[in-house]
């Protein structure tokens, strides 16, 4: 989508602190991180939400969370613990409709998140 802004870091046109790539996922860091370790992990391919996933997904969505385990364990926090989260539509806290996921650790966290 030309208005994206995560589709236009896959495409190289906007900046990203990238710290993953494969063929199916994206990694870099958020730029307004809420812990000491907040990366955001995205398809190469354009999905708006979780809403619009389908079983021909699956494979995507699996890279992301793979994604998320190995770069854990490359940061170092993967033994102490960390969250993953996937927001979505506005209510549930989603700003950038492309799927997205965040990655959070490097410090202990409560339950429930607010």
């Amino acid at each position: 989508m030309s208005d994206c802004i995560f589709c236009k870091i896959v495409a190289g046109e906007i900046k990203a602190d990238v710290v993953y790539e494969n063929e199916h996922v994206l990694a870099f860091r958020d730029i307004n991180p809420v812990m000491p370790q907040h990366l955001l992990i995205i398809p190469k391919q354009h999905i708006a939400t979780v809403n619009d996933l389908t079983p021909q997904h699956s494979e995507t969505v699996g890279q992301m969370y793979l994604a998320s385990a190995a770069l854990a364990k490359e940061l170092g926090f993967a033994e102490k613990g960390y969250r993953t989260v996937i927001n979505c539509n506005r209510d549930g806290g989603q700003l950038v409709f492309h799927l997205h996921l965040h990655l959070l650790g490097g410090r202990a966290m409560g339950w429930p998140p607010g």
